[in-house]
């Protein structure tokens, strides 16, 4: 554990054992931790706490996780953890669907829960990103045909227009987009991306690949951008 790391946690979960278990393993670590039992309340409290990462159970009575993360994705840019009690691949793509960065199947570690929130907390938040860069630094901008990647200003545009991504596709996208013709794999955009010491599934990556190919109408049968290089990865090029 990095003793110096701080950060806000927002631990959702109508297991209140559970919770209080949760937060006394974040607290632990040093990290400023709140604690909320139901989906209503988790929404005010990102808008009154404003955290960095929302540790979120999908399961909640009334506003389930699918909806409260919809909204928090309205209001703040946090990192969101999934946390589901099933180990069901159409909940977890769900979660990630609407916004998720990454999930936890019950039951669980708590240390492998607070070594992902740690993992979340070394990468910047977009704000904390865009207040880094200094508003006249040259930043890299990355044109691909009509697709330009602005890495400064962390912003995407498609023929003009503003596309809207979340934290994890902008940065899979640079990631790709910084290394042309070149197939990287997904243990290595995991590495780019996530943490070095995530320990996650590398099929995550394809269900933030195929939302980017969404918002980019990539066609992933007929590809403009983003191929996929079966049984390796994915590669960023141009061409049809």
């Amino acid at each position: 554990m990095n003793p110096a790391q701080t950060g806000r946690i927002l631990v959702v979960d109508d297991e209140v054992d559970l919770a209080r278990l949760i937060e006394g393993y974040l607290h632990k670590a040093g990290l400023d931790v709140a604690v909320r039992h139901d989906g209503t309340e988790a929404v005010a409290a990102v808008r009154d706490f404003d955290p960095d990462v929302v540790v979120l159970d999908l399961g909640l009575p009334g506003i389930d996780g699918i909806e409260v993360c919809r909204q928090v994705r309205t209001i703040s840019d946090c990192h969101v953890l999934m946390l589901t009690a099933r180990d069901d691949e159409i909940d977890k793509i769900i979660g990630l669907s609407v916004g998720a960065d990454d999930y936890v199947t019950k039951p669980f570690s708590p240390r492998e829960l607070v070594a992902r929130v740690q993992a979340m907390l070394r990468r910047a938040r977009t704000h904390d990103t865009e207040a880094l860069t200094a508003p006249d630094a040259p930043g890299q901008k990355l044109v691909i045909e009509d697709l330009v990647v602005d890495e400064a200003a962390r912003r995407v545009q498609l023929g003009g227009e503003p596309v809207a991504l979340t934290r994890i596709e902008f940065d899979l996208l640079v990631s790709l987009a910084t290394h042309p013709h070149q197939v990287l794999s997904r243990a290595q955009l995991v590495e780019l991306v996530w943490d070095t010491a995530w320990t996650g599934e590398d099929h995550l990556v394809d269900v933030h690949i195929g939302r980017i190919r969404k918002k980019l109408s990539d066609d992933a049968s007929d590809p403009r951008f983003i191929h996929t290089i079966r049984g390796v990865g994915y590669r960023m090029g141009t061409g049809r």
